[in-house]
């Protein structure tokens, strides 16, 4: 495995990772919307066909029923709680590695960066809960064809006044199951190909863009394979009428197998797997390029 080129700043990690986060939001928020709609849909009654058929179908529709502006429907939640999230994502990767290490120089093996990043998941949970039951509110409210809210501030509130604190932490579980594998698979990707990429006798840091790119485009992908399923059932939780659901995700998890199988779990795989590559190249682009300005304008942080 190649050296780390400079000492782990879990500080720059903090900065550039946010930096990164709007960069995935930005790119990856329209089929964000669509995997929202898809899986949360209701099952199709008999004879009848489905609100969306799948990906192409349910991004048809809500272009040609809404415009641009409806697959960017609730970006503004995402955008306030990504910047920090993945900056603090970022931030508990770097801490994560640097806890492991003996000394600055120790490089970390493969499992043990699987580890720094499970710990940025436990780290994001908080921030990210709250931006998710906002995001898929205002995500299927449109194609509910009811309009509660009338946009994130609007929706924070009324969330807030009806259930207090607690309103916006419904599915903090079940975010804990997607983000911890996940961000572990994530990061582990990541570095792993780097390293793959990185020519022999050079620097991991010298990696050009396009591979960046790619790196960060498969770690998207292979973070998504893990949280797909928890994420389906995240989404439904959080977006269904209180007490629907009084045994949390099992009751979801139990109604979702009984009336729509097993592939249920996989809705919206499609739109999930279309939108990872671009997003997560996006972020990691982002990121590096926002560490290499900090490298070079703060050497010492």
């Amino acid at each position: 495995m190649a050296e780390e080129p400079k000492p782990i700043s879990p500080l720059k990690n903090l900065l550039a990772g946010g930096f990164g986060g709007v960069c995935l939001v930005f790119v990856g928020h329209p089929l964000d919307t669509v995997k929202v709609r898809l899986q949360t849909q209701p099952p199709s009654l008999p004879g009848q066909p489905p609100m969306y058929s799948g990906t192409i179908d349910c991004f048809r529709k809500t272009l040609i029923k809404e415009g641009i502006t409806g697959l960017y429907r609730g970006m503004a939640a995402p955008i306030i709680g990504v910047t920090p999230m993945f900056a603090v994502c970022f931030f508990g990767f770097g801490l994560g590695k640097k806890l492991q290490q003996k000394s600055p120089e120790d490089t970390l093996n493969y499992p043990q960066l699987f580890a720094a990043g499970m710990l940025s998941g436990v780290f994001t949970t908080g921030i990210m809960t709250p931006g998710e039951r906002i995001k898929c509110l205002l995500q299927i409210q449109a194609s509910s064809g009811e309009t509660k809210y009338t946009g994130t501030l609007d929706c924070a509130k009324k969330l807030y006044q009806e259930f207090g604190i607690r309103g916006f932490y419904k599915g903090t579980v079940l975010t804990l199951m997607r983000d911890v594998p996940a961000s572990g698979m994530y990061f582990m990707t990541y570095e792993w190909l780097k390293n793959l990429f990185t020519p022999e006798g050079k620097s991991v840091s010298d990696l050009s863009v396009p591979r960046i790119l790619v790196a960060g485009g498969f770690a998207g992908i292979f973070n998504w394979a893990v949280a797909i399923p928890p994420d389906v059932l995240k989404s439904r939780f959080q977006t269904a009428p209180p007490g629907k659901y009084p045994n949390g995700f099992r009751d979801v998890l139990r109604e979702l197998i009984r009336d729509e199988g097993v592939s249920s779990l996989y809705k919206g795989f499609n739109a999930v797997m279309i939108r990872a590559f671009p997003a997560n190249a996006a972020c990691f682009l982002g990121f590096e390029v926002a560490m290499k300005i900090l490298n070079w304008i703060a050497p010492n942080l």
